[in-house]
């Protein structure tokens, strides 16, 4: 899904020259002087910054083509409006309606948005000042507001200062905040909050454990995977398909470590999970139909498995039936069902090992999302391909397109989210 990044990847890269910057970072106060580290998503480290991280926060201002260290009291952060498009039916473009457009419309007039994260039918959010809000379904409590209303504004989840970064939501959310702590809330079956229990449902976020070393997180159907600062990954929920990796189908309520201390990312789909080594390197495991393991074949596994043997992979996201990545050269690949051109091929073949998307080398952001992808180029252009059903690709109807295609003609699009039916993206309107 950008701006802040801390995988500790063993590869220094360094960035590509970027067009002169027109928007600047807004420098938003937190409470916190130092966040917890962050990885990156289910949406997003920003895939062509990645530096050298040894315990810090890098804040990566894109438009400047400059690192800024956190420090200070003050945190930069760049912000923006937040811009939705696509299904709309419990209110989850957070437009004060339920009606769907297939253009991208504001949210609101306000333009201090930092981060957003699509989930099932709800999208959470964190703006500059740390606060947490969400809008759309609240089903089992997956809003985290407290009720199980549903809501079509965004609303305020409590009241603190204090959220770094949140994975997408769909049954069950997960959250970390600057001080490095999880937080959970959202249906409780087969232990996908991770709190040692599968009863009851919450509908307010409440801490995982005392830990304060928690990264990156993203949430699976009844469970979710998360790094922490130390490079170890780890595991909770549904064991169905063998979607935790840990060689069982086995439900399991509590975090649980997957492997040695050598992870930088994770992206979770309902039944199966990506993620990078600090390598480099591609793994998979889980469900296998329709390649969307990307091991060449539909078979499932239950331990992680690499894709190829290549080291240079820097960033995935996957949802049900597939996934993409981007490589440290900027290129971008997909794999997995292609049924309405979500691949970005130009036809609907479905593929079982990664395919490249065209040629180019300018891909900066990436998100996948079952049957449409989006993603943001170095420019800031913003790009989509697949089903266009209810809108959710924003190019102003519902049609189909195989081969990725720019929403509008803006160059300031920062942050990009999506799930199935909805999407959601951050411009910094300057």
């Amino acid at each position: 899904m950008a701006r802040r990044t801390t995988a500790r990847i063993t590869k220094k890269l360094a960035p590509k020259p970027r067009p002169p910057a027109k928007p600047k970072a807004r420098v938003m106060p937190r409470k916190k002087a130092v966040p917890a580290p962050k990885v990156g998503r289910a949406g997003f480290a920003s895939p062509r910054k990645v530096k050298k991280v040894l315990q810090a926060v890098l804040y990566y201002d894109r438009k400047k083509n400059r690192e800024l260290r956190s420090g200070g009291g003050v945190t930069p952060v760049l912000v923006g409006g937040l811009w939705a498009w696509g299904l709309n039916n419990v209110g989850q473009l957070g437009t004060g309606n339920t009606t769907a457009v297939s253009s991208p419309v504001q949210v609101g007039a306000l333009e201090d948005w930092a981060t957003v994260w699509a989930g099932s039918s709800v999208v959470h959010m964190v703006k500059g000042d740390g606060t947490l809000w969400g809008t759309g379904e609240a089903g089992n409590g997956r809003l985290g507001d407290g009720s199980t209303t549903d809501k079509s504004s965004p609303v305020q989840i409590g009241a603190l200062l204090d959220w770094s970064t949140v994975g997408r939501t769909v049954v069950t959310g997960h959250s970390i905040k600057t001080d490095g702590t999880l937080w959970a809330w959202g249906r409780a079956t087969s232990g996908g909050l991770g709190n040692g229990t599968t009863t009851p449902d919450l509908s307010s976020p409440i801490q995982i454990g005392a830990l304060t070393d928690w990264a990156q997180v993203d949430s699976m159907n009844n469970g979710a995977a998360a790094v922490k600062t130390d490079n170890t990954l780890w595991v909770w929920g549904e064991g169905a398909f063998g979607r935790k990796g840990d060689g069982t189908t086995s439900d399991t309520s509590s975090p649980a470590q997957l492997g040695a201390a050598e992870w930088a990312q994770v992206s979770c789909a309902d039944s199966f999970t990506f993620a990078i080594k600090t390598d480099g390197s591609l793994w998979s495991w889980g469900d296998g139909a329709n390649g969307r393991t990307a091991q060449g074949n539909t078979t499932d596994i239950s331990s992680p498995v690499q894709v190829g043997a290549l080291t240079d992979w820097l960033f995935v996201s996957c949802e049900n039936n597939g996934g993409m990545a981007i490589k440290t050269d900027g290129t971008l690949w997909g794999w997995g069902d292609n049924g309405f051109g979500q691949l970005g091929q130009g036809n609907t073949t479905e593929f079982s090992s990664p395919v490249q998307v065209g040629a180019l080398t300018d891909w900066d952001k990436l998100v996948y999302a079952t049957e449409h992808m989006m993603a943001i180029k170095t420019d800031g252009t913003l790009w989509a391909c697949g089903r266009g059903a209810s809108g959710r690709l924003g190019t102003g109807n519902n049609s189909d397109v195989s081969s990725p295609v720019q929403i509008g003609a803006l160059t300031d699009w920062i942050d990009v989210s999506a799930y199935t039916f909805s999407t959601y993206a951050i411009r910094t309107m300057e």
